[in-house]
């Protein structure tokens, strides 16, 4: 498998000179640092016990006819700023796994969200729902981090990625056990994430310059989706109103945080969440 490679000033930085421009040179800046011979993480990492099946668990809500959602634990965002700074993991992961969620996405960026590795290992301990590191992914070492910490997904940004990245990214993810969570924005990139061999793939509707939610991206970017691709429907999603909109264009699942991470119930603001689906 071929090294992913960061090349400053290509095409991939041009495109996202936006909120993303920063957190993705922060991480391609310690990934540089980190000195940690990549074979031996892979083969820890092979050798982790199986994964809980990410992509499999919101096909199996999905197929049982409802909207399958991804609760995130999220402290903050550089856009909102503090969303449940003193949240407790565990606590708040019980609480989705409680709703019905069928899986927890965690941040583990300290920096930028407040997350930490600790974060995610402490919602391992506290709930059987399989785990998605929501991470800047950047290199192998990241990828193989996700899954010695105990996540059972990574995720991959197409706009943060080259091609030969995403694909030698998603390919490690696969031999490891993980499921590869491929995040885009609009057609162009979900063709390059197809093209990268995708079967589980996010639609971000924030835009990436002005980071507004669009609301019809989901469903423009659903039509380019074979049917065979788990689809998720992430940001903007802020009640039963946007799910069922989403449900009805096709979508497996949500990934959700602000709306959940901030609700006096959220127990209940997932349960809300999982409308019905064909």
């Amino acid at each position: 498998m071929g090294s992913a490679r960061a090349r400053s000033g290509d095409h991939r930085l041009n495109r996202v000179q936006t909120y993303l421009a920063p957190i993705l040179a922060a991480h391609r800046e310690a990934a540089a640092a980190d000195r940690r011979p990549v074979g031996p993480l892979v083969d820890a990492a092979r050798a982790m016990g199986p994964a809980r099946g990410f992509a499999a668990a919101l096909r199996a809500q999905a197929s049982a006819g409802r909207l399958a959602v991804i609760a995130e634990v999220k402290r903050r965002s550089p856009s909102r700023g503090d969303l449940a700074a003193d949240l407790v993991p565990g606590v708040l992961a019980k609480a989705y796994a409680g709703g019905g969620a069928a899986a927890v996405s965690v941040l583990t960026d300290e920096a930028f969200f407040g997350g930490s590795a600790a974060d995610l290992a402490e919602v391992r301990a506290a709930v059987e729902l399989p785990l998605l590191r929501k991470d800047f992914t950047v290199h192998e070492r990241d990828v193989c981090d996700a899954r010695l910490m105990g996540a059972d997904a990574v995720l991959l940004i197409v706009a943060a990625l080259e091609d030969a990245e995403l694909a030698d990214l998603g390919a490690l993810a696969a031999e490891v056990g993980l499921d590869a969570l491929v995040e885009v924005h609009d057609e162009a990139e979900a063709e390059r994430a197809l093209r990268a061999g995708a079967s589980l793939v996010g639609v971000n509707q924030r835009d990436l310059t002005t980071f507004a939610v669009d609301t019809a991206r989901a469903e423009r970017v659903a039509a380019v989706l074979p049917g065979q691709v788990v689809r998720v429907a992430e940001s903007g999603v802020a009640g039963p109103a946007d799910a069922a909109r989403l449900a009805a264009a096709g979508y497996h699942a949500v990934l959700v945080g602000e709306s959940v991470v901030t609700s006096a119930d959220p127990a209940d603001a997932v349960h809300r969440l999982r409308v019905p689906c064909s």
